[in-house]
C-alpha cells in the first residue's frame, strides 16, 4: 500500500518515524524473573540472504516475490522452552513500528526458519516449513508482509527480533498480534537476538514544466 504514495509525500513524511526505540527489544520488562535486573543474554541471529544492517534483497518485498527471508540462529540457551519472532520497522511514518510478521511457539531445538516459511497458517495448522505458530502482521494478516516504504522515505530498518522464552510461557492467543505478543514474552525473555537489514525506494519523482504563475 505505501509503495503507492508519491514521492512529494514521501519526502514531505520523512521526520516521521516511529524510532528504533520503540521496537519491543528496547523494551526494559522482557526478562525472565531472576534476570529481570540484569543485561539480556545475546543470541547470534543472522541471514544467509543478506548481511547485517546491509539492504534486503527485492525478492523479500513488495518490489518482488515478496517472501520471508531466510534465518538461521544459534543454540538455545539453558532454560529455554521456545523461541518466539517479531519484525518490525522501526522508520514506519506512524506511531508505533509496522509489524510484519509475528512467529510463536517455536520449537527450541530449531536453529532457523526456511525462505518463505512465514505464511498464513490458520489456527497454527501443522506446516512442515514452520516450526511454530504464524501470528498477524499489521495489516491484520497471518504471514510475513513484504516491506514496502514509501518512495523518498528514505532508508527503513527492519528489524528482525528472535527471544528465547522460559518455561513459563504465556499464552497469546491464536494468531498473535503485536500486543498479544508482548504481553505474552513479558517476563519469560532468557536471551534475545536482533538482526536489521533495509530497504528505501529513492527514485526520483518525475518533474513537469515549471508554471508561468499565470491562470488560464
Amino acid at each position: 500500500m505505501l509503495e503507492h504514495l508519491p514521492a512529494w509525500l514521501g519526502h514531505a513524511m520523512q521526520g516521521w518515524r516511529a524510532g528504533a526505540d520503540a521496537v519491543v527489544i528496547a523494551r526494559p520488562d522482557l526478562a525472565a524473573g531472576a534476570m529481570a535486573d540484569a543485561q539480556l543474554a545475546s543470541l547470534d541471529l543472522s541471514s544467509p540472504a543478506f548481511a547485517r544492517d546491509a539492504r534486503l534483497p527485492e525478492r523479500f518485498t513488495a518490489d518482488g516475490d515478496g517472501v520471508s527471508p531466510p534465518l538461521v540462529w544459534g543454540a538455545a540457551p539453558a532454560g529455554t522452552a521456545a523461541f518466539a519472532l517479531i519484525v518490525e520497522d522501526a522508520d514506519a511514518p506512524t506511531p508505533q513500528p509496522l509489524v510484519h510478521a509475528v512467529v510463536w511457539n517455536i520449537a527450541a531445538d530449531a536453529n532457523g526458519l526456511a525462505e518463505g516459511a512465514i505464511v498464513a497458517d490458520g489456527a497454527g495448522q501443522a506446516n512442515a516449513a514452520m516450526p511454530g505458530d504464524v501470528g498477524r502482521n499489521s495489516y491484520l494478516r497471518e504471514g510475513w508482509l513484504p516491506p514496502d516504504p514509501p518512495t523518498g522515505h528514505g532508508l527503513h530498518r527492519y528489524v528482525f527480533q528472535l527471544f528465547a522464552l522460559d518455561s513459563a510461557l504465556g499464552d497469546p492467543g491464536t494468531s498473535p498480534g503485536r500486543s498479544a505478543f508482548v504481553e505474552a514474552i513479558k517476563g519469560h525473555v532468557l536471551a534475545a537476538g536482533v538482526l536489521v537489514g533495509t530497504y528505501s525506494r529513492e527514485e526520483e519523482a518525475p518533474v513537469g514544466p515549471v508554471s508561468s504563475g499565470v491562470l488560464a
